[in-house]
């Protein structure tokens, strides 16, 4: 970055933050813009959840210090983070060419990356974000999730309980963060329990006790497997967990169809103003589009038996 090369800051003076995400698996996941970036900065900070990527991202470049410092047992995290935020900022103002790498995406649960940001532009100082693989991508590929296909929800596991979250439960739902639920200050143990309990009590009334859920966690080296257990419902307090799980909750059904909306979407193929020919954006079928032309060819099929029925009366 700056005079090293990077393009946000090339030909200016004044400092400039970039922030990276290093994805979830140790070192093989870090897209090679966020690499060059980290090389090329000024002066690098960063949160890592292990030593592997710590170490890797200070030998790329020697200027690279840790905020995981910052964190205190009985300190809030909220107040980490702002902390985190004023050092980042120092920086920035100090003229130089930041580049911070933050664990996983730096979008997700990332609440200094995003006021970082904010700061910076408001300060007038040329800020961006580039994207990264958080827990949500490997949770995707290795549970085997489309979420184009029934959707989507995912909440921060507190804050779903906390605000009563309305959800759909003929989707898919993820929460996150799903050990610590309640906690404010650095976690001292691997799961707090009791919260999964009261998690799971609000869960039991939109799914059965014996409904199946996944307890996950991405693998954080490349020679590790990520770790998938499906457990009931009401077996969910007994599942190990550590601050990093996140439960995947599968669709209870499908979802019943809206009937004029059904009806409305069936005059559209029928007048063939939706298209059947993919384009080259199309990596497979729209699952609601198949549902549609199903219970079209189910009404057709219903239709002519009647008038068959009727022929035949005559």
């Amino acid at each position: 970055m700056g005079a090293r090369g990077c393009p946000l800051s090339r030909n200016r003076k004044k400092g400039s933050l970039t922030i990276v995400g290093t994805g979830i698996q140790a070192i093989t996941q870090v897209a090679p813009e966020a690499r060059f970036c980290i090389e090329q900065a000024d002066k690098v900070l960063y949160f890592q959840s292990e030593p592997v990527s710590a170490n890797w991202i200070r030998t790329l470049n020697p200027t690279a210090e840790s905020l995981g410092r910052l964190y205190g047992t009985k300190k809030r995290r909220k107040l980490t983070y702002l902390e985190a935020v004023d050092q980042i900022l120092h920086f920035v103002r100090k003229g130089l060419d930041v580049c911070v790498a933050f664990y996983g995406h730096p979008a997700v649960f990332c609440f200094p990356g995003h006021e970082a940001m904010r700061r910076a532009r408001r300060g007038g100082f040329p800020a961006r974000m580039l994207p990264a693989i958080s827990s949500l991508d490997c949770l995707f590929a290795d549970v085997g999730i489309d979420p184009g296909r029934e959707g989507c929800q995912s909440f921060e596991a507190s804050d779903f309980l906390l605000h009563s979250r309305k959800f759909d439960n003929t989707s898919p739902l993820i929460l996150l963060q799903v050990a610590v639920i309640g906690e404010s200050a650095l976690p001292l143990r691997p799961c707090n329990r009791e919260g999964v309990k009261i998690l799971t009590r609000e869960l039991r009334k939109h799914y059965p006790a014996n409904h199946k859920v996944v307890v996950y966690e991405a693998a954080q080296f490349v020679v590790s497997k990520p770790h998938i257990v499906k457990v009931s419902l009401s077996a969910l307090p007994r599942a190990y967990m550590t601050p990093a799980t996140t439960l995947y909750v599968p669709p209870r059904s499908q979802p019943a169809a809206n009937p004029r909306m059904l009806a409305l979407l069936s005059k559209l193929c029928a007048k063939g103003s939706v298209s059947a020919t993919p384009t080259g954006l199309d990596s497979g079928a729209s699952p609601a589009s198949d549902r549609l032309a199903l219970l079209m060819n189910r009404g057709s099929g219903r239709a002519r038996r009647g008038r068959k029925r009727g022929r035949s009366s005559n």
